[in-house]
């Protein structure tokens, strides 16, 4: 039986560590991942190569965050989350709340505008469709808090507690499309609170905190929900395979528990990676007002210098 549409028998055996991180890779993701990666190291290569810097955190941290996606995408756990719940739930907390908010500390928009070529005039390249698309009106809609908010809601309620989500894992490009989803979803709620790429929203860092602890409360109330359920309720997890020897019920309250305990792990990362941000933007701020004061002092001095001169020369 393929319940999986991942032309991948459900008959396995009990889950373990060992078994979740064998490599058994998805093509599409693989493929997606490396180039990912090969587009950002050239894009990196290219500046230097220029003179110019580009902070190894941010490479390291965009780097981290496309190897979770593979993490999730390329071994067992991709296997085992197509018949188990909990370990569904934690390649769907893992990709839609970690994996953006890595990549999205890595600044990958600003490295492209960097890197790309500038095309002649009156020619349109790369460069050049990335700024009219992140100036554009549908890039503005998706980033506003507006709709981030409420669709990050609804990739919970809406698609587990409808037979959305069934249709969607009964084939494979249903499937790659959901966790693709997963992962658009989580880049645009975190992009315009903690992105370091300029957007179309950038509402002020207060604001920030307040659209991050909007959206956060309901992942936990859908964990609650599905740790406190009396029947399993998504079709697609109700028989697991004898063979992994489970119960549906306590599996569906191990997933439960996981989407309400991660909820806190990426408050936690974006609250301090906002707090730096923070911290750097005040610290930018005072150094242009030092600059300024600096500026209209010696202003003030040379006035002053000038007008002792007139004096002289008026006594003269």
């Amino acid at each position: 039986m393929d319940h999986s549409g991942h032309g991948m028998t459900t008959d396995l055996p009990p889950f373990t560590l060992g078994r979740g991180l064998e490599w058994s890779a998805d093509p599409f993701f693989l493929v997606a991942c490396l180039v990912g990666l090969g587009l950002y190291g050239w894009g990196v290569v290219r500046l230097r190569r220029r003179g110019d810097a580009w902070p190894v955190g941010r490479t390291v941290s965009y780097a981290v965050g496309v190897l979770t996606i593979m993490l999730m995408m390329c071994t067992g756990l991709n296997d085992y989350g197509m018949v188990m719940f909990s370990v569904h739930m934690v390649q769907h907390m893992v990709i839609s709340m970690l994996s953006p908010i890595l990549i999205l500390l890595g600044a990958p928009v600003t490295l492209a505008l960097r890197a790309l070529p500038v095309a002649g005039k009156g020619r349109k390249g790369p460069r050049e469709l990335l700024l009219a698309l992140l100036h554009s009106r549908y890039m503005r809609v998706v980033t506003h808090p507006g709709f981030t908010i409420p669709m990050f809601i609804a990739s919970l309620y809406a698609l587990y507690f409808t037979p959305l989500f069934d249709f969607l894992m009964g084939s494979k490009a249903g499937h790659i499309a959901m966790m693709v989803h997963f992962l658009a979803v989580g880049v645009a709620f975190f992009w315009p609170i903690i992105g370091v790429d300029p957007g179309p929203h950038r509402p002020g860092y207060l604001m920030r905190m307040l659209e991050l602890f909007a959206g956060m409360p309901f992942h936990a109330f859908f964990g609650i929900a599905l740790m406190m359920a009396s029947s399993p309720m998504v079709e697609t997890f109700k028989n697991p395979p004898a063979s992994l020897g489970i119960d549906a019920l306590s599996d569906q309250n191990a997933a439960g528990g996981i989407a309400w305990a991660f909820s806190e792990i990426p408050s936690v990362l974006v609250l301090i990676a906002l707090l730096f941000q923070w911290y750097g933007s005040e610290q930018r701020q005072a150094r242009r007002k030092d600059r300024a004061a600096d500026r209209d002092g010696d202003k003030e001095l040379a006035a002053y210098n000038a007008y002792l001169a007139s004096l002289n020369a008026r006594e003269g």
